[in-house]
């Protein structure tokens, strides 16, 4: 057949659908602009998750936990009997529209059996699971049951007294409570880990008696060291934490830091034998023993014969069978070394108040709790006070018959409407509407002189309570007063004896273990882009060419011992510390360790100097934008404790221009942009004992100078008189002012 003729069109040919059905728009790209997608797109998402999903507000819960204790609350199983968890789970949908799965695990978090929380909510029967075990799961909600814990009325008391505002649900068929009127700190009775969009929080659990106690201390007195009453977390599977002071503090008052925790264990008497009862909150029993199992393989770890998991209804256990003359103590310290048996909490307190996220310290929070919990006192004392003066002036309607009940019977006889029964009680007895309802509505079995005074007996006793209610809502110490008091109250009810022990001084057995790392010369090195080597001699000699990652250089060569301690000072004015023992051996072949990786760094930190050290003698000078230099000694970054991590390693007030490490005192170079050199002692630099002092100025710099670069004198050529002149000078008691090298010719 001939070949129909293409008909010719003009302008752009739209694809056909059908008859009459055309795409518009068709292969044309229409321009948005990014910004205007995130704020329409990526912006309610990323509220949506940290205001309603991931992190708590300062009732201590998250919305999921919320509205599954409601739930709970609403069934009645605060005083009730058990029920399946899938019921539940399934009423729970009313306000919660996620999952059953989502739900389910929630509830199974919240329960007893599953030992998740210092403080349980959820009274659990069943297999809950076990927090402490990655393999041991719950089982599924149709075999289950549950209910409130008793400790759960102090988390609605007063809850039907308007003390929090409530809101409709996300299909308007019911209201839920935006916060819990809690009359305890909830928020640091339990730890808490939520993962929002760019942001976190990770909350510590605090022992019940110990956190009323230091509100209550809080209360009375603002300055009150929080340490004297509550020295450390509590954590729900116990364990040993390492006690730091400092770390303590910096939580109590930033809300960040980390907290050392290590495993409780025993060695069986007569047996060559050791049992794990307890681990960090951070790992797992089968964490622990995957690393053993390597270290094992490795030929790390020969000191042990056998294993076993003999975990049961009686609690976690982990029994390690040791060989012949094994000590069981320094055999401990060697795993809390290298397993996870001891870890660190990293703390971050970011909290939800006023619907903002807030990274708050343990006294802010407690503040903000005092200041919530005041105001939930205040509306449930107005509604009290609301609800008597609505009493007492019924009464007093009630009172104003008693003086004629008789006229009162006959008004309502004599009255031929219903509807006039009211306006004509208002008139006989000159009382309002209200009362006069109130009157009308009396039975006529009541309408007797005993019954009358026996409800007018109350008006006394309502006038004396209402008095009391508006001396409360007039006095803010009298509210305080009753915050503290059922704060005692809950104390005294359901505190429990600490379950972590808390270490003020590193055992015996571990100084030694610390002693035993072996010891032989390795040759470290450490590039900029934060790779470190530690190669042995043999290796090294056998070696070819470094393998770098492109870009990256080597900028510090050491030769060093394999027991050293190695501190990375990175450009988030901390300082990560760790031996050199814990690093593998490499090869010059291999890229190396990842040091922001291998030290857990925060997102976007980076080292930018190593020190070695076996005594941590000598000095760090820290130089600043504005010339001054803080002389830091060593050994204020030294800890009892194996602490991986040091905070304000130094000043955070202005920008670092360099720092050096010098063992002893020597003369040192500083050069600016100006391209000026500054000869000098470190000993005439006065040192600080505070890591993060701005130090003293050694340097006078004009605007927009800098120093570039400060290294010791002994790697500075001074013997061409051609290239500059360098003057040394005695005394840094007033500013030290670098020499023009420019202007200069001849030495001195």
């Amino acid at each position: 057949m001939p070949k129909k003729s293409a008909k010719k069109t003009s302008g752009p040919v739209r694809p056909q659908l059908g008859e009459g059905v055309q795409i518009l728009n068709a292969g044309s790209v229409l321009e948005d602009p990014i910004t205007r997608t995130l704020e329409t797109n990526y912006m309610p998402y990323a509220m949506s998750v940290i205001v309603s999903r991931a992190l708590p507000e300062i009732d201590g819960f998250k919305p999921a936990h919320r509205k599954l204790l409601y739930t709970m609350y609403g069934m009645g199983l605060l005083k009730g009997p058990r029920t399946k968890s899938a019921n539940i789970v399934g009423a729970t949908m009313h306000l919660n529209p996620h999952g059953d799965a989502a739900i389910y695990d929630t509830m199974v978090r919240m329960g007893r059996g599953n030992e998740s929380l210092l403080v349980p909510f959820v009274d659990s029967k069943g297999n809950f699971g076990k927090a402490y075990s990655r393999d041991m799961s719950c089982a599924a909600a149709r075999y289950t049951e549950a209910r409130l814990e008793p400790v759960c009325e102090e988390l609605f008391r007063d809850i039907d007294k308007e003390t929090v505002d409530f809101v409709p649900n996300y299909d308007g068929t019911t209201t839920e409570p935006t916060l819990l009127p809690v009359t305890f700190p909830t928020i640091l009775a339990n730890n808490t880990l939520g993962i929002a969009v760019g942001m976190a929080c990770n909350i510590c659990s605090f022992n019940l008696a110990e956190l009323c106690a230091a509100t209550v201390a809080l209360i009375k007195d603002p300055r009150h060291d929080i340490g004297s009453t509550m020295p450390a977390p509590d954590f729900v599977g116990g364990g040993q934490i390492l006690y730091d002071a400092a770390q303590m503090q910096e939580i109590f008052e930033s809300g960040r830091g980390s907290v050392r925790v290590r495993a409780r264990w025993r060695a069986v008497p007569g047996e060559n034998m050791v049992e794990i009862t307890q681990i960090p909150p951070t790992t797992t029993v089968e964490a622990v023993m995957d690393k053993i199992t390597e270290l094992a393989k490795a030929g790390k770890l020969k000191e042990l014969s056998d294993m076993r998991d003999e975990t049961d209804l009686n609690g976690l256990k982990l029994t390690l069978d040791l060989k012949r003359g094994v000590d069981p103590g320094k055999l401990m310290a060697k795993l809390f070394r290298l397993t996870p048996l001891e870890d660190s909490f990293s703390c971050n307190f970011n909290i939800l108040v006023g619907g903002r996220p807030r990274v708050m310290g343990v006294r802010e929070i407690l503040q903000e709790w005092t200041a919530f919990r005041t105001e939930c006192v205040r509306r449930r004392t107005y509604y009290d006070l609301h609800g008597k003066e609505k009493r007492l002036h019924l009464l007093e309607g009630l009172a104003a018959i008693l003086l004629d009940i008789d006229k009162a019977v006959q008004i309502i006889r004599q009255t031929e409407e219903e509807a006039e029964v009211v306006p004509n009680l208002m008139i006989g007895f000159g009382i309002d509407e209200e009362q006069a309802e109130y009157v009308a509505e009396i039975r006529l079995r009541h309408l007797n002189r005993e019954y009358i005074l026996k409800r007018t007996g109350e008006i006394d006793q309502l006038k004396a309570d209402i008095a009391d209610l508006e001396d409360i809502l007039a006095k803010p110490a009298r509210i305080r007063r009753i915050i503290v008091q059922e704060l005692n109250a809950v104390a005294k009810k359901y505190g429990q004896p600490r379950r972590s022990e808390i270490l003020y001084d590193l055992p015996q057995e571990e100084a030694e273990a610390r002693e035993e790392v072996p010891d032989y010369p390795v040759t470290v090195f450490f590039t900029r882009e934060g790779y470190l080597k530690k190669i042995p001699p043999q290796s090294l000699r056998t070696a070819g060419a470094h393998k770098l990652k492109e870009g990256d250089e080597i900028v510090v060569q050491a030769e060093a011992r394999n027991n050293l301690e190695a501190l990375f000072f990175t450009d988030r004015h901390q300082v990560y510390k760790i031996r050199l023992a814990e690093f593998e051996d490499g090869k010059v072949g291999q890229m190396g360790i990842y040091l922001p990786t291998r030290l857990g760094m925060e997102e976007g930190e980076n080292p930018i100097a190593m020190v070695l050290t076996g005594d941590y003698s000598g000095w760090m000078l820290f130089f600043f934008a504005s010339g001054k230099c803080a002389k830091i000694p060593l050994s204020a970054y030294a800890t009892k404790q194996n602490r991986r991590k040091l905070l304000r390693a130094y000043c955070d007030k202005e920008p670092l221009a360099a720092l050096l490490f010098v063992p002893e005192e020597t003369d040192i170079a500083i050069r600016t942009s100006a391209g000026r050199l500054l000869l000098a002692g470190t000993a005439q630099i006065a040192e600080k004992s505070t890591r993060d002092s701005q130090g003293v100025a050694v340097v006078t710099l004009k605007k927009n100078q800098s120093i570039t670069s400060v290294r010791p004198a002994a790697g500075i050529d001074l013997a061409d008189p051609h290239r500059y002149r360098v003057r040394t000078l005695p005394a840094l008691g007033a500013l030290l002012r670098g020499e023009d090298i420019a202007e200069q010719q001849t030495m001195e």
